[in-house]
């Protein structure tokens, strides 16, 4: 049977299936996934082929833009390293990483509110005892960071693990500058039984999130700057509580009004006022004057953990 100019063709269990065509191409391949067994996974992918071909349609995207757009990616997983993930640096230009963040992280009240985790995560904080110093290069404008680690009904959660890192004075990280040393900006700290924390450290400064890759090309090509206002890096666990990854932003740094990677929020930049007090300086082990910063941060319940579980 001639089957030009038809959409549909027998197929093996005598029914019709339908053929691709322009006009209903989301749907054929939407159809595809129809026996996914997983119901999420399935939803997920129908979702992505009806948003993905209603893209190419809108844009009429041409075979040579599609290559480059495959050419793009390819560069940019090739740009992947131990040190270095260059998806995630994509994710967040586009905005992709904060809307996920935001969506999953939606808070009322004290609760601390989330943003992206960024690419520089790469490797494990080591444990420091609360009061230690993490910048280990002595290098810097000294800073006292203080806070309080609370629940959801703004009770005190002792033994919370504060996950901490950020950039220099310079603005890099410690594993841009592999030879300094090694966890220099980075601490595991647990806080205390009134669920406080404490540490020593720098004042960051903002910085450009790494340009010589895809990316960067991306940013370049969009008359796009690739900074970052200055702040110090938060990932704040405890049991029966939402894992919180957020950041502490320097007020009056630049870029806060256009962060390439969309992560600022306004409950999260903080003052650094300077003290000036010998004693005081003395005590804690630092230069006089020093800056000091408090951040207090609020944490949720976990929905994925039930009463009786806490109870043990």
């Amino acid at each position: 049977m001639d089957q030009r100019g038809s959409t549909t063709i027998e197929d093996r269990s005598g029914g019709k299936a339908e053929l691709f065509s322009e006009a209903r191409s989301a749907e054929v391949v939407a159809a595809s996934f129809a026996d996914t067994a997983d119901p999420r996974l399935r939803t997920i992918l129908v979702s992505l082929v009806k948003h993905l071909h209603g893209f190419i349609k809108d844009i009429e995207l041409t075979e040579a833009e599609w290559a480059a757009a495959i050419e793009f990616l390819t560069a940019t997983g090739k740009m992947c390293s131990d040190t270095r993930q260059e998806f995630i640096l994509l994710s967040d230009v586009l905005g992709a990483s904060m809307l996920v963040e935001t969506i999953n992280n939606r808070v009322e009240g004290a609760l601390t509110e989330s943003t992206v985790e960024g690419p520089f995560h790469m490797v494990a904080s080591p444990r420091r005892t609360l009061g230690a110093n993490i910048a280990e290069d002595g290098k810097g404008e000294p800073c006292l960071v203080t806070g309080t680690v609370t629940g959801p009904g703004g009770a005190p959660v002792p033994g919370a693990l504060v996950d901490v890192w950020q950039a220099n004075d310079e603005g890099f990280y410690d594993v841009q500058q592999p030879e300094g040393p090694e966890f220099n900006l980075r601490g595991l700290f647990a806080t205390d039984e009134k669920g406080e924390f404490w540490f020593r450290s720098v004042v960051p400064r903002y910085y450009p999130i790494p340009e010589d890759g895809p990316v960067g090309r991306l940013l370049q090509a969009t008359s796009r700057h690739p900074n970052r206002p200055a702040h110090i890096h938060f990932e704040v666990t405890a049991p029966g509580l939402r894992t919180l990854t957020t950041h502490l932003f320097v007020d009056g740094t630049p870029y806060l009004d256009s962060d390439a990677v969309f992560g600022v929020k306004p409950s999260l930049v903080h003052e650094f006022p300077v003290v000036d007090d010998p004693v005081r300086a003395a005590e804690l082990g630092l230069p006089n004057p020093f800056r000091t910063v408090h951040f207090d941060v609020g944490l949720r319940a976990d929905p994925a953990v039930k009463d009786h579980d806490l109870d043990g």
